[in-house]
Order: C-alpha cells, then sequence, then structure tokens
C-alpha cells in the first residue's frame, strides 16, 4: 500500500506507525492494543484498517520495518564512513552507546518475537536488515583495503557477516543477562582481527 499513497496518506500512515511504535516501546507490545495506538495518533477506526487492512499483525510489521531502519540509522554517520581506524572506533563506540542506552528494551526483538520470525513478513524485514548492515561494514573494509590498512585477501563480505553476527549474539546475551560485556568484546575482537591482517601478512 505505501507505494500506492497520496503524500497526505503516506503522512498519516507514518504517523500511525511511529505513533504505534512508541506506545510499545511505552507499555510492551503485548499490552499495546489497536484502540490505544488510535487514541495515541487521534486516528479513527476506519482510518487505522484503511492502512492497515490486516489490523494489528500488519501494523506491527510496518513497526518492525520502522525499528529495523532505526538500527542503521542510530549507527550513522559513523556506519556509512568506516574509512580510518578511528573511524571504525567511533562506530564500535556508538554502537555500544546505543545498546547500553536501550538496556533490555529492544523494540525490533520484541515486536519480530509477537510477529514470529518464522513468518515471511517478518523474515523479510530482518534481512534486508541483516543485508544493509553487512554491506555498509564490508563497504568499509574494502575501502582500508584500498588505503592499505587491511590485507587485500581478507573476504569483506565474510568479515562483515562475522562482524554482525557477533554483534547479534552479543545484544542477545545483553538481553538476557542485563550486561555490556559479550558485545564489546565480539565488536572488539572482530576489529582486532582486521586490523592484524595487514602487520600478519
Amino acid at each position: 500500500m505505501p507505494g500506492t499513497l497520496t503524500a497526505k496518506g503516506a503522512a498519516t500512515r507514518q504517523r500511525i506507525v511511529e505513533g504505534a511504535a512508541a506506545e510499545i516501546r511505552d507499555r510492551g507490545v503485548l499490552a499495546t492494543t489497536l484502540d490505544d495506538v488510535r487514541a495515541r495518533t487521534a486516528t479513527s477506526k476506519s482510518q487505522l484498517f484503511h492502512y492497515f487492512p490486516g489490523g494489528k499483525e500488519d501494523l506491527l510489521l510496518a513497526v518492525a520495518e520502522l525499528e529495523a531502519a532505526r538500527v542503521i540509522s542510530v549507527q550513522q554517520p559513523h556506519l556509512g564512513d568506516l574509512t580510518s581506524w578511528p573511524a571504525w572506533e567511533a562506530w564500535r563506540e556508538r554502537v555500544l552507546d546505543h545498546y547500553r542506552e536501550q538496556g533490555r528494551r529492544c523494540p525490533l526483538n520484541v515486536v519480530t518475537s509477537q510477529l514470529g520470525r518464522s513468518t515471511p513478513g517478518a523474515q523479510a524485514v530482518v534481512t534486508e536488515l541483516i543485508a544493509i548492515w553487512q554491506g555498509e561494514i564490508a563497504t568499509g573494509i574494502r575501502h582500508m583495503q584500498a588505503s592499505g590498512e587491511i590485507a587485500t585477501d581478507v573476504d569483506p563480505n565474510r568479515s562483515a557477516a562475522a562482524l554482525v553476527a557477533g554483534i547479534q549474539g552479543g545484544v542477545l546475551i545483553m538481553l538476557s543477562t542485563g550486561g555490556l560485556g559479550h558485545l564489546e568484546a565480539a565488536l572488539g575482537a572482530g576489529i582486532d582481527a582486521l586490523r592484524r591482517s595487514r602487520r600478519s601478512r
């Protein structure tokens, strides 16, 4: 539907999605009802179902897309400018700061859990997120290879995939324990391995 909306319709839909995301952050996905979203966004029932014919499931999928986009946006501009070791360290600190600020609340994890990660919609959202994230890191690795800071025989895609996997693993442990240690270790080890690649050749 978003591709067929007028500018006003797209703005209304976005307002509903952002309101639903804020409601879920405040109350949790299970406690949030469509009536809560309607009240928060001053939206009629007919309006809400016009933009989200499948009801709460459609709305949750839109919220998941919004939260996935935020995962990338909060890492910018550092993620898109991995062109020096200080830039990599700045990105690392931004990731750690984000999850430190967020704590055990991870809106994307909460929403996709409610949708069911095996559903096609949720899978598509997470797959796109990982592809964008991994692509940005791989681009940074290629830049560092071109400047001679990372060995040319390092596979950018494989190394980027390992970093993303390490981050996600660290986040899952953080959600279970409340500690950032594993996330910090995964990021540090991944970046250190890239640094060492040039010296070990």
